[in-house]
């Protein structure tokens, strides 16, 4: 290990083999580091804090601050961060609330840009990118592969489908579907992230299948749940299409973002 003596570690903190704390640090006694972390200077972690193997946490970042919720009054609860992530200067992460379950959770390989937040009891998934100033709300559920825009924000309880891609600027307020590329303003379903679906390594096949199902699903014939068991009678083979099927069907807490003239 190596702690910088003006930083504080408080007695009770674990910290794994080769961990780096920097000049002006504070670190909790109840956080936990794993091998590899650096905290390179006047970053504070707080509370109960868990930071996976490699992450690294540029300067002036509070991690594991108390939630910004009004109801919460200082109960036991937890801010984990996986392994390999890149959370530069000024962002913050909060830890859960006893209402929404306790943890705010974050996946392996994220890289969240200056300034990106994310609420109390937010479930963040693998390989996610925040741009700068990039919200999340509380309680917000993101998928693997999500891509925010500087700016952009997404309101509490929504959730974002894995490999989704949202504009800067954009103000999400409803569920986005799985695969989705959504931007404005208010931000408004525009299409598939063909692009990051590519990057991805998603077969041509798999895209072509979304694509239908995209179209299938969002037209105006029939039913919303008719057009759901039309493209799940269609392309109920193709594991990408049954996640947004899945997507849709899992959760009904905030309406669902449709695509706009």
């Amino acid at each position: 290990m190596n702690i910088h003596p003006t930083a504080i570690v408080e007695q009770g903190a674990e910290l794994g083999e080769g961990v780096v704390v920097g000049p002006f640090c504070t670190v909790s006694a109840k956080a936990r580091l794993y091998e590899g972390v650096v905290i390179e200077s006047h970053v504070a972690v707080k509370g109960e804090t868990e930071i996976g193997a490699g992450t690294i946490v540029h300067p002036f970042s509070v991690i594991g601050g108390p939630p910004q919720h009004l109801g919460y009054k200082d109960e036991e609860t937890k801010l984990v961060i996986g392994a390999n992530n890149i959370i530069r200067e000024q962002v913050t992460m909060n830890p859960g609330t006893v209402a929404g379950g306790g943890v705010t959770q974050i996946g392996d390989g994220g890289f969240f840009m200056v300034g990106a937040h994310i609420g109390h009891d937010c479930k963040v998934g693998d390989n996610a990118i925040f741009a700068n100033n990039a919200t999340l709300g509380g309680h917000v559920v993101v998928g693997d592969n999500v891509f925010l825009g500087g700016l952009s924000a997404v309101h509490q309880h929504c959730r974002v489908g894995s490999y989704t891609f949202i504009g800067g600027c954009a103000a999400v307020v409803t569920d986005i579907i799985p695969y989705a590329s959504v931007m404005d303003n208010h931000a408004r379903l525009i299409g598939l992230n063909i692009v990051g679906m590519k990057r991805r390594g998603l077969s041509r096949p798999v895209i072509h299948a979304l694509r239908g199902a995209y179209r299938m699903l969002f037209n105006d014939n029939d039913t919303f749940k008719e057009r759901v068991d039309s493209v799940r009678e269609k392309y109920g083979d193709i594991r990408e299409v049954m996640q947004i099927i899945k997507f849709v069907e899992h959760d009904a807490t905030r309406a669902l973002m449709t695509p706009t003239p």
